[in-house]
C-alpha cells in the first residue's frame, strides 16, 4: 500500500522535518541565479529592485522570467532525492507509487482528461466573454514558452506532488498512524502554500477554497489510487496548458500565451466550481476508469506500522 511504504519504526517525524530543511534549503539554492539576474539589473542597468513578490513576474521579459523561476524546482527536486535516499534509506519509487514500477499510462490518462478539460473551458470562457480577453499571440515567444513550459513545468509541478503527495503524505502519516490527518494536512499546507501569488492579493483569501480544494483533490486520488502518478499527470496539465493558454496582470505566471484575460479579477464561479462540481466529476472518472473501491478505509483507515520492511522498491 502506497502510504504505508514510509511508515517505519526508523523513519521518526524529526527525520521529515530535517528532510524537508534539506528540500527547503536546494529550492533557495536554486533562486540564486534569479537573485543574480535581480541584481544585475539594478545595479548595472539601473533598474528599481522589486519591492513586491508580484513585482518579479514583470521584471524581466515573460520567458526568461518562467526560466528563472521554475529553474529552482530542479534543485528541490535534488534536494527530495537526497533526503529521501540518505535519510530514510528509500528510494523515490517508493514515494511514487506502490506499483513495481510508474504506471506513465495513468500519467498520461490524467494528464489528457485535465488537459482537454482546460482546453474547452477556456475556449467556453473566452467566445461566452469575448470583451474579456484580447489575442497574445506572438510566434516567436510562443514557440520559445512552449519549449521551457515543456520542459520545465513538469518538473515544478512533479516536485510539489512529491513533496506534497509523496514525502510529506508519508511523513504524517509516521506522525499519525493513519489516512485522514496526512490527507487533511497536505491539503491545508499545500493551499496555504499559495498565498503569496499574486491572485490572492487581486481576489482575496477565498481564492484559498480552490488551492485547498485542489490539493485536497490531489490527496484523495493518490490515496485512492495508490500512488501519485494520476496527481502528477493533472497538476502537469494544470500548470502547462494554462500557461500556454492564458496569462493576465495579476496571474502568478506572466506568460506568452495566446489570449490574456484582460477581466477584473473576482471571486466568482471559476474559484468555486471546480471544486464543488468539477473535481467530483473528475473522481467519478477516475474511480470508474480504474475500479476504485473501500474509499472509507483508504481514506481514513488506520495504519499499522509493520514489524519488518525490506521490500522497499528500486528505480
Amino acid at each position: 500500500m502506497f502510504i504505508e511504504q514510509g511508515v517505519k519504526s526508523e523513519n521518526k517525524f524529526w527525520k521529515y522535518i530535517l528532510g524537508s530543511v534539506i528540500i527547503i534549503g536546494a529550492s533557495f539554492l536554486g533562486q540564486v541565479p534569479l537573485l543574480l539576474a535581480l541584481l544585475y539589473e539594478t545595479f548595472v542597468n539601473g533598474k528599481k529592485y522589486p519591492s513586491y513578490n508580484e513585482d518579479v513576474t514583470t521584471f524581466f521579459e515573460p520567458n526568461l522570467t518562467l526560466f528563472l523561476i521554475l529553474s529552482s524546482f530542479v534543485f528541490a527536486m535534488i534536494g527530495i532525492y537526497l533526503a529521501i535516499k540518505y535519510i530514510h534509506n528509500q528510494t523515490i519509487l517508493s514515494i511514487t507509487t506502490s506499483r513495481s514500477k510508474v504506471d506513465w499510462s495513468r500519467v498520461l490518462f490524467s494528464f489528457s482528461v485535465w488537459s482537454i478539460f482546460t482546453i474547452l473551458s477556456t475556449l467556453a470562457f473566452y467566445f461566452s466573454n469575448p470583451s474579456d480577453f484580447v489575442i497574445n499571440f506572438k510566434p516567436i515567444p510562443f514557440v520559445i514558452l512552449v519549449i521551457i513550459g515543456t520542459l520545465l513545468i513538469p518538473i515544478q509541478t512533479s516536485t510539489e506532488e512529491y513533496i506534497f503527495r509523496g514525502y510529506l503524505m508519508q511523513g504524517f502519516a509516521n506522525l499519525a498512524k493513519n489516512k485522514w490527518f496526512p490527507l487533511i494536512m497536505t491539503s491545508i499546507i499545500f493551499g496555504t502554500m499559495h498565498i503569496s501569488n499574486p491572485e490572492v492579493s487581486k481576489i482575496g483569501n477565498i481564492v484559498l477554497v480552490y488551492y485547498i480544494g485542489t490539493g485536497l483533490l490531489l490527496g484523495i486520488i493518490t490515496l485512492m489510487d495508490e500512488g501519485i502518478e494520476l496527481a502528477i499527470g493533472f497538476h502537469a496539465a494544470n500548470n502547462l496548458v494554462s500557461a500556454l493558454l492564458v496569462t493576465s496582470d495579476w496571474s502568478a505566471f506572466q506568460t506568452h500565451s495566446i489570449f490574456k484575460d484582460i477581466s477584473q479579477p473576482s471571486a466568482g464561479l471559476d474559484v468555486i466550481l471546480p471544486v464543488v462540481i468539477i473535481y467530483p466529476i473528475l473522481l467519478f472518472i477516475f474511480s470508474k476508469k480504474y475500479s476504485w473501491t473501500n474509499w472509507k478505509e483508504k481514506l481514513t483507515g488506520k495504519i499499522e506500522e509493520p514489524t519488518s520492511y525490506n521490500n522497499l522498491k528500486s528505480i
